[in-house]
């Protein structure tokens, strides 16, 4: 993950959603799009890209389902969780309020794709803000968790 993340070596996007497909076929949900979990604009414009993006269309396609990166807006930059987060609290700060659908939901039941979960701070916040666009259901699948 970390090299996808941090080393800009998006093939191992292929790879590492294959995983995250293999789970969802063991563990079917009744979803009707994915949703990757943005990057606030200045970290997409420093990246270049969005990881959980990559993911996401890669499990879209092994899926056979739609992926909508625009129905989701990180309104506030934040920083970067792991790295610098100390606590939960802290955490759960950091990702409250942070976010915004920039739309109604023509889907109603949503699969919302990240790459790590550290708390679920950011999982939950998209949750919400999804829901309150229309969503009815909101799963979170991360292909990895922080312990």
């Amino acid at each position: 993950m970390h090299l996808l993340k941090y080393q800009n070596i998006k093939a191992l996007a292929l790879t590492l959603a294959g995983f995250m497909a293999s789970h969802i076929r063991l563990h079917p949900l009744p979803v009707e799009a994915i949703v990757p979990v943005p990057l606030h604009r200045a970290r997409m414009r420093r990246r270049g890209y969005n990881q959980a993006e990559l993911l996401a269309y890669v499990l879209g396609q092994g899926l056979g389902l739609p992926v909508n990166p625009g129905w989701l807006e990180r309104d506030l930059p934040g920083y970067p969780q792991a790295p610098r987060t100390t606590s939960r609290e802290e955490r759960w700060r950091n990702a409250t309020g942070a976010f915004r659908a920039k739309e109604a939901m023509p889907a109603k039941r949503v699969l919302l794709v990240d790459d790590v979960c550290t708390t679920g701070a950011t999982l939950s916040s998209f949750a919400v803000a999804l829901k309150g666009a229309g969503a009815v259901q909101v799963w979170g699948l991360t292909l990895a968790r922080e312990i």
